[in-house]
């Protein structure tokens, strides 16, 4: 390519239109906790149906370590999810920063605990 041709790009004008914000779909929070929540509850079938007279022998590890892998990567995932979500109005109603920090403990608490309840 010769010079002339790279100076009549507008470089500028190209890098606007790559970096330019993108709005994600509406939904997409509410089908990404799904997504997450079926994979937790999918890691927990998984791991229900595994006999424990099978664990004997190491090559029957690989599924239910994965299980537990996938199911605990996916429930802490929807854990920080949903208290971020949360987020602002924990936010609003709180008076000091370290009131905001105990709220959020507590909501990662309850929300762990809800999780771990539900299985």
């Amino acid at each position: 390519m010769s010079e002339t041709a790279f100076s009549d790009i507008d470089f500028e004008h190209l890098l606007a239109r790559a970096l330019a914000p993108v709005e994600p779909p509406p939904n997409l929070s509410e089908r990404f906790e799904q997504t997450l929540s079926n994979l937790a509850g999918l890691a927990g079938e998984e791991l229900e149906a595994w006999e424990l007279g099978a664990m004997r022998d190491p090559r029957n590890w690989v599924r239910p370590v994965a299980a537990t892998a996938i199911g605990g990567a996916a429930g802490a995932a929807l854990v920080v999810l949903r208290v971020r979500n949360r987020q602002k109005a924990r936010l609003a109603s709180s008076d000091n920063a370290l009131e905001f920090v105990e709220q959020t403990a507590r909501a990662l608490a309850d929300d762990a605990r809800r999780l771990l309840d539900r299985r």
